[in-house]
């Protein structure tokens, strides 16, 4: 539930932009506002669960993003809705920091583990996917009001179920780092604001410049206050290793590149190619279904070819993909130029994260193994916010261009289609230089043996909540 509401809404845009009056740049923050609360309190959210209990966090993160939920569906203007996204994100942050950690804690380092993060990798990587197809569903059978009202009776049942199968956590001593997460998620958020304000009022934005400028500030006070404090949410020493630093920031320029693509392909599909909302997302079905295959075998693949030498693999598809959407053209078709790229990117991402989730966790020490889990699911959704406002802000300036000096003989209907296209491919061709800089640093940095056969594990569904705290 958590990982659909990424891209959920992704299909529905064109119909909430014209409900609520969005500005085409604007229309971004509906995805913005969540991933950048999300992932900016992960950390914290995480905290919280070590030192008040995991089920008691777990519950209330549960309960907010349901309720808020329930606001975004009743929105009747727009920054109605994007608080009520925003808030989604909070609940999303209390609730979800256990699941990777406990995942890492109830496998050892080896083959066993490597085949557990495959079944979690499928479900972050393959929900994102699976959110367009489930919201074109909803949005053309119901209304686009209904792909947040659906959280609601989910919400209830989890709430109802959970103190009946979860044990609280006892609870750990230690402080909250409010300095560090206000720090990075508003200089996060300040930096995207300045993106998308460049998208609509130009580079020369008095206040996107500002945005820049405080989100500056605002970063280099973060890592000065890690550096300082007792127990930071961020420990600086995970970044001591190139290997571990290159893979945290491939995942953001994937994640980035992916974000941009599904934002832009749902428009272009619907907008251009005319399709509707249920066509729209059955569009993304090849992708789906291709990832979650691919990352299913992935592991098995793993100690045959070795998880570098698989993610260096993996990434030619991609990067293929990225390319032939940079070639979109007024006379592009679905056949000839979107469902060949959608099984590339299925194909290739299945090949890339489970590998590079692994390299993310080699090697941690025990303490630190609950902080770089929550670093990868970070990078996860400040690489999809970030990414996806500097892809906007290339698509904003592309589209104006274009639209200011159309060619001759051209319709308006015409010419906003072809200044659509025009802007679409410029942030496709920025999106592919971000997959090319993910496989460089894959060559150059990231080293992680493979896979070993490790000690047979107790099984998962014996491992009680106490225990796994004891391992973290």
């Amino acid at each position: 539930m958590i990982i659909l509401d990424a891209t959920v809404v992704n299909i529905a845009l064109p119909h909430i932009q014209t409900g609520l009056h969005f500005s085409l740049a604007n229309l971004s923050w509906v995805l913005n506002g969540y991933t950048l609360t999300f992932g900016g309190l992960l950390l914290l959210g995480g905290r919280a669960g070590d030192i008040l209990g995991r089920r008691r966090m777990f519950i209330a993160g549960i309960a907010i993003f349901t309720l808020s939920s329930l606001a975004g569906g009743l929105a009747t203007s727009s920054a109605m809705l994007l608080a009520a996204r925003a808030i989604q994100g909070v609940g999303g942050a209390l609730a979800s920091p256990a699941v990777l950690a406990l995942v890492i804690s109830a496998f050892p380092e080896g083959k066993e583990r490597t085949r557990a993060l495959a079944i979690y990798t499928g479900v972050v990587t393959g929900g994102s996917s699976l959110g367009l197809v489930l919201g074109g569903v909803i949005t053309q059978w119901l209304d686009w009001r209904w792909v947040l009202f659906i959280n609601v009776p989910i919400g209830i049942g989890v709430l109802a179920a959970t103190p009946l199968f979860v044990s609280e956590t006892p609870r750990q001593p230690g402080r909250f780092d409010l300095a560090g997460a206000i720090t990075s998620t508003g200089g996060v958020a300040a930096v995207v604001y300045g993106f998308i304000r460049a998208a609509s009022n130009g580079w020369g934005d008095r206040v996107g410049i500002g945005a820049f400028v405080a989100g500056a500030v605002l970063l280099v006070a973060f890592v000065l206050t890690e550096r300082r404090a007792q127990q930071p949410i961020t420990p600086l020493r995970l970044f001591a290793d190139a290997g571990r630093s290159g893979s945290f920031v491939a995942r953001l320029l994937l994640v980035a590149g992916m974000f941009g693509m599904f934002y832009f392909l749902t428009q272009f599909v619907q907008e251009i190619l005319g399709f509707s909302p249920l066509r729209a997302g059955i569009a993304f079905m090849p992708m789906t279904i291709a990832l979650f295959a691919v990352s299913r075998f992935a592991p098995r693949l793993m100690p045959v070819i070795g998880p570098r030498r698989l993610m260096i693999t993996g990434m030619f598809p991609v990067i293929a993909g990225m390319a032939w959407l940079w070639r979109v053209a007024p006379g592009t078709g679905y056949w000839d130029g979107v469902f060949g790229p959608m099984l590339l990117f299925g194909v290739g991402m299945g090949l890339v994260f489970v590998p590079l989730t692994t390299a993310s966790l080699a090697g941690v020490s025990p303490r630190d193994s609950g902080a770089a889990s929550g670093m990868v699911n970070v990078m996860q959704q400040v690489g999809g916010s970030l990414g996806l406002s500097v892809l906007v802000a290339v698509f904003g300036t592309a589209y104006s261009g274009a639209l200011a000096h159309p060619a001759a003989g051209l319709s308006a209907l015409a010419a906003r289609q072809h200044a659509l296209i025009h802007g679409m491919s410029s942030a496709y061709g920025l999106a592919a230089i971000f997959d090319v800089v993910a496989l460089l640093l894959i060559v150059t940095l990231i080293r992680v043996p493979a896979p070993r056969p490790g000690p047979a594990p107790e099984a998962p569904a014996a491992l009680d909540l106490h225990e796994a705290d004891s391992a973290l």
